[in-house]
């Protein structure tokens, strides 16, 4: 290399010319990784959007299941109630049912013992 006041010159256009190169590849190489990495969040945030849509759908959908359980357990309850009150009257219908069959087997026996006399 010489010392000449051109060549030096032309040594350092060559150099900025290089180095203004070398920035506008650099440029566009990060404005294709910016696009990109726009394109990901994008996608990303429509896949968030989708995933919280039906989180919200499946959580509606469980309130909606455990009112209705709630529900049915609370006509369980008064069908039991039911059942039980219908227990508990029979059972206490029960000796008077049973003092009715007492009667009629008590006439029955007298009619047959009447009978038998008879013959």
């Amino acid at each position: 290399m010489t010392n000449n006041p051109v060549d030096r010159l032309d040594r350092m256009q060559e150099l900025i010319e290089n180095f203004i190169a070398a920035s506008v590849a650099d440029r566009a190489a990060s404005n294709e990784r910016l696009t990109r990495v726009e394109q990901i969040t994008s996608s990303n945030a429509q896949s968030i959007q989708a995933l919280t849509d039906d989180l919200v759908t499946f959580k509606l959908a469980t309130e909606q299941s455990f009112e209705q359980a709630r529900e049915e357990r609370q006509e369980l309850r008064s069908a039991m109630l039911g059942i039980a009150n219908l227990l508990s009257s029979l059972d206490s219908d029960r000796p008077t049912i049973l003092r009715k069959l007492n009667s009629v087997e008590n006439k029955l026996d007298r009619l047959l013992e009447r009978g038998s006399d008879e013959d």
